[in-house]
C-alpha cells in the first residue's frame, strides 16, 4: 500500500509540493499550504483493519508515531525525533458533570506531554522532517507565547539542530522562559507582542536557511491532529458530541478538525463532533469574526490577559479555522478574565491543576451549557493544552486574591500555626466537620 502525503495550497490552486520543500505559502496566491494525504490509498485498508492496527500499538512510546501512516507516511524511520509525546490521558470528571448537569465530561490532558503542552505533538513532526533535510538549513526558529519555544528547543536539542526562539518581553511565564534557555536555544526577548514577533520571524526565515516552526507551517498541524485520533480511540472508536479547544493562533482547532474529518473519510468514525473554539475576551479576533458570520477577520492588538499563551490578535491560521468551524458546525465563545480564572480554579477543586488557557475552555463550556448551546444530554471533551505548573504565578495570584473579580471562596492559602499539637488540632477542627455519631 503506497501511502504518501504532500503540501497543497489551502486556497485551491491545486499545485503540489514535496514535504521536503522549504515552503510555507503558495507562490501563486500567497495562501497557506496544508498537508494532504492520498485518501484512496488509505481506504484500501478497511476501517476495522485500521482500528486493529492502531489498537495493537496502544502503549507505544509515541502517540504521534504510532499513527505514522496518517501523519508522515514517507518519512524515513531514522529521521524521527521523539520524546515520548502524546498518549495523554482522557479523564472523566463525575464531579464536573454533576455541577454542570451534563451527561458526561472529560478533560484531555495534553499538558502531560514532554515539555508540558500539546505543542510537542506538532513539533516532533516538524523537527523530524527538518532532521531529514538538515543539510539545507542552519537552524529552526519560531515566535512564541511560551509553549512553542519550549517544544522547539527540546526537540531541536534532542536532534542536535540549533534553535532560535522569539519571545515577547515580559509576556511569558518564567516557567516557560526557562525551558528554551535550559535546552540551549538562542533566546531573543523582544520588546513587542506575539504578533510583532511573528512578523520578525517570518522575515528572518524568508531565505529558507532558517526553517520556520510556527503553525503557518502545516507540518505542525499534522502532529496535533493526532489529538482527535487519541480521543476516538480512548472512547472505543466513538466521538463526543462537543470538543472544546482554547483558541489563539488557531492552528490547534484546525488540526483537531482535520483529525476527525480524516477519520470519517477512513471509516474509523461515523460522525464528527461539534468543535467549540474558546477565546479570552481581550484577545478575541476569531470570536468577533464568528458573530459576523466570518465575512471578515479584523486583526486587533490583543490586550493583557491571564491566558498569555493565546494572547494573539492576528491569528495566522484564521482561514483554516473558519473551514474547521464550518465543517464541524462549530461554535466560538469568549470569556472574561474573572470567568476563566474562576473556572480553572474551581475545577482544580475536582482534582485537576488547570492552566489559564484550559480555564478559557472550561469557562466557555460552562457558558454554553447555561445558554443551552451545549444540551445537558451531551458528552463533552475539553482540551487542556498545557500543565498548570507552567503558570504557577497565575495560581498564586488567584489564591492571594490578587485577581480582581474572582471568587474569594476558592482561595486556599497555607495557614500559619505554632509548633503546638493543640493549636494545630484546633485549626483542623475549625476546618473539618465533626464525624456524625450513630446512636445505634
Amino acid at each position: 500500500m503506497g501511502l504518501n502525503a504532500w503540501f497543497e495550497c489551502f486556497s485551491g490552486c491545486g499545485v503540489r509540493y514535496s514535504l521536503e520543500d522549504i515552503i510555507y505559502r503558495c507562490p501563486t496566491c500567497g495562501g497557506l499550504l496544508e498537508v494532504r494525504h492520498d485518501i484512496a490509498a488509505l481506504t484500501q485498508r478497511s476501517a476495522s483493519e485500521w482500528r486493529q492496527l492502531f489498537d495493537s500499538r496502544l502503549g507505544s512510546e509515541s502517540g504521534v508515531w504510532s499513527r505514522k501512516e496518517v501523519v508522515l507516511p514517507d518519512l524515513r524511520p531514522e529521521s524521527i525525533v521523539s520524546l515520548g509525546e502524546g498518549n495523554s490521558p482522557l479523564i472523566r470528571s463525575e464531579a464536573l458533570a454533576r455541577e454542570l448537569g451534563l451527561s458526561e465530561i472529560r478533560i484531555k490532558q495534553c499538558g502531560t506531554s514532554h515539555t508540558g503542552s500539546f505543542k510537542d505533538l506538532g513539533m516532533t513532526v516538524l523537527v523530524s522532517m527538518v532532521n531529514q533535510i538538515r543539510s539545507k538549513v542552519r537552524a529552526v526558529a519560531c515566535a512564541s507565547t511560551g509553549d512553542t519555544s519550549a517544544a522547539l528547543s527540546a526537540y531541536c536539542a534532542a536532534s542536535g539542530l540549533p534553535s532560535i526562539v522569539f519571545l515577547p518581553r515580559d509576556k511569558v511565564s518564567l516557567a516557560q522562559l526557562i525551558q528554551p534557555i535550559a535546552n540551549g536555544a538562542i533566546t531573543l526577548s523582544i520588546d513587542t507582542d506575539f504578533d510583532g514577533c511573528m512578523k520578525i520571524v517570518q522575515e528572518i526565515t524568508n531565505d529558507g536557511s532558517i526553517y520556520l516552526a510556527n503553525s503557518m507551517n502545516s507540518l505542525r498541524i499534522e502532529g496535533q491532529k493526532t489529538i482527535s485520533f487519541e480521543i476516538a480511540q480512548q472512547l472505543g472508536w466513538d466521538v463526543p458530541d462537543f470538543v472544546v479547544v482554547p483558541g489563539g493562533n488557531l492552528g490547534n482547532i484546525s488540526a483537531i478538525a482535520n483529525g476527525f474529518l480524516l477519520m470519517k473519510q477512513m471509516g474509523l468514525i461515523t460522525r464528527i463532533p461539534c468543535l467549540v473554539c474558546a477565546q479570552a475576551e481581550r484577545a478575541n479576533p476569531f470570536y468577533r469574526a464568528y458573530v459576523h458570520g466570518f465575512d471578515r477577520m479584523e486583526a486587533m492588538t490583543a490586550g493583557d490577559t491571564l491566558a498569555t499563551a493565546i494572547r494573539i490578535g492576528n491569528p495566522v491560521s484564521f482561514p483554516k479555522a473558519v473551514q474547521a468551524m464550518k465543517k464541524t458546525n462549530g461554535i466560538v465563545e469568549e470569556v472574561t478574565e474573572s470567568e476563566l480564572a474562576d473556572a480553572a480554579n474551581r475545577v482544580d477543586r475536582m482534582g485537576f491543576f488547570n492552566d489559564p488557557q484550559t480555564g478559557v475552555a472550561l469557562a466557555a463550556t460552562m457558558k454554553l451549557v447555561r445558554k443551552g448551546s451545549i444540551p445537558k444530554s451531551s458528552k463533552v471533551v475539553v482540551i487542556s493544552t498545557a500543565h498548570g505548573l507552567k503558570f504557577v504565578d497565575f495560581k498564586l495570584r488567584f489564591h492571594r486574591g490578587e485577581l480582581p473579580g474572582t471568587s474569594t471562596d476558592l482561595a486556599n492559602l497555607p495557614i500559619e500555626v505554632p509548633s503546638n499539637p493543640d493549636a494545630i488540632r484546633s485549626v483542623i477542627d475549625q476546618r473539618l466537620p465533626a464525624l456524625s455519631r450513630n446512636s445505634g
